[in-house]
């Protein structure tokens, strides 16, 4: 005669295999992964937690993938993950530039947190910083205003017709075919350059303050 299994065994036995599971997967992931699975369940809870362990398994799928794949990917995944919602809704401020922690944690952020998020991980996947522009445009909206927005530019080339990921259009298209966006500057961690010319710099990174601000958190964090 077979013998019920106890519950008290079931219980161990399920306890286990959820442990080894998570085990596995953050040993499968990124170091950069890991330190924001460390910060993010101790400053916003288990939600967020279970957010960013989904980021750890996009970074598994990538690890091996094209560059257009991890740049399809990544913009997908972050215009998903992250809620729309304004500085002054989130953060109590009229501008905030959040760090991925701060945006994956949250959940949510503006467009300078979106393509932050999107620059960071992509940079973390390989892709060199001289092929990510953060760029500033004015964007001109369905209703007809024109307002500030940012978005990020993919260069596959040097002189590339860029691609530009964005949190208004999720559909990765060139810049040629954005008749809606009118480009402003551009930087990434080496420069900052004029408008439609990626390879014109027009001073240092470091004079946008907002974005100091950004790399100095990400920094005490241990994610830059």
């Amino acid at each position: 005669m077979r013998r019920p299994v106890s519950s008290t065994l079931i219980t161990f036995a399920t306890g286990l295999c959820l442990t080894l599971s998570l085990l596995w997967s953050q040993t499968l992931a990124d170091d950069y992964v890991l330190a924001m699975l460390e910060k993010v369940r101790q400053r916003y809870g288990e939600e967020a937690y279970q957010n960013v362990m989904r980021l750890n398994e996009l970074f598994n799928q990538l690890s091996s993938a094209s560059e257009m794949t991890k740049i399809g990917m990544v913009n997908d995944f972050t215009n998903q993950h992250v809620l729309f919602v304004d500085d002054i809704n989130l953060w109590g401020v009229d501008d905030y530039w959040a760090s991925p922690l701060e945006t994956f944690g949250k959940g949510a952020g503006d467009c300078e947190d979106f393509s932050i998020a999107k620059y960071t991980l992509l940079k973390r996947l390989g892709i060199p910083q001289d092929k990510l522009r953060l760029t500033y445009v004015r964007a001109r909206m369905a209703s007809g205003n024109i307002r500030p927005h940012m978005v990020l530019a993919y260069y596959a080339m040097p002189t590339s017709d860029p691609l530009i990921l964005d949190n208004l259009n999720f559909e990765i298209l060139p810049a040629s075919r954005r008749s809606d966006l009118f480009p402003v500057f551009s930087f990434n961690d080496k420069g900052l350059f004029v408008a439609n010319n990626p390879n014109m710099r027009a001073g240092s990174p470091n004079n946008i303050s907002k974005w100091r601000d950004v790399l100095t958190r990400m920094r005490q964090d241990g994610l830059e």
